[in-house]
């Protein structure tokens, strides 16, 4: 009988009752969150890293701003971000992901939360932030990104700045984007202004204050 136990919590049936208790979980966790930036980016850069100083300056600003922060909870940028957010006493919110790589949560954490699903995770992610502030990263901040503005595009997701840190780092990615995805008519132009490239946290809380959520 055990066996056989074993062998049903592994059957599709079975796996929509632990998406709807990621669901479940997610929604009352965070349901006191109103005001939420979500931060992305490598979680491979060192302390050291500029981009690592950059993140912790930027979660810090915001935090004070009143923001929580949120993240994917691990290191590298997410560390950097929630390690901002706790210093200047604001909700360091991390979504951990549970992957065959195991994701160790960092020590910055004000709340953490624990997904076996990507999905489960991303929507957590649209639903709570009024903004995605991206730094640079790999496959995985790229995957972030582009759902981001496809979503955006495509009015799955309400609009919200989306906001890429390091116009140095993003810059042969953007040109692609013109030289072959406009040029090819893939998108229109008006899909560019759907994210935006700064420097400096000032540049990313001044263009938030400045969006417009209604449209």
């Amino acid at each position: 009988m055990a066996e056989l136990r074993q062998d049903f919590t592994k059957e599709d049936p079975w796996r929509i009752f632990r998406i709807m208790s990621e669901f479940v979980d997610g929604f009352g966790e965070l349901s006191d969150i109103h005001k939420a930036v979500s931060i992305f980016g490598s979680s491979r850069v060192k302390p050291q890293s500029q981009y690592y100083k950059l993140a912790e300056k930027t979660a810090r600003m915001f935090a004070r701003e009143g923001y929580s922060i949120i993240t994917g909870a691990g290191q590298g940028i997410m560390e950097a971000a929630n390690k901002g957010a706790k210093e200047a006493q604001g909700e360091s919110i991390g979504l951990n992901i549970l992957t065959p790589i195991k994701q160790r949560p960092n020590k910055y954490l004000t709340r953490l939360l624990e997904f076996r699903y990507f999905f489960c995770r991303r929507v957590m992610f649209a639903k709570y932030s009024q903004a995605c502030l991206i730094f640079p990263g790999g496959y995985g901040t790229m995957d972030e990104f582009l759902e981001a503005i496809a979503l955006i595009q495509t009015g799955r997701m309400r609009p919200r700045p989306v906001i890429l840190f390091n116009k140095r780092y993003w810059q042969g990615l953007l040109k692609w984007f013109k030289d072959n995805l406009l040029r090819d008519k893939m998108i229109d132009t008006k899909d560019l202004q759907i994210f935006c490239v700064v420097e400096t946290p000032q540049e990313a809380m001044e263009t938030i204050s400045k969006y417009r959520y209604d449209r």
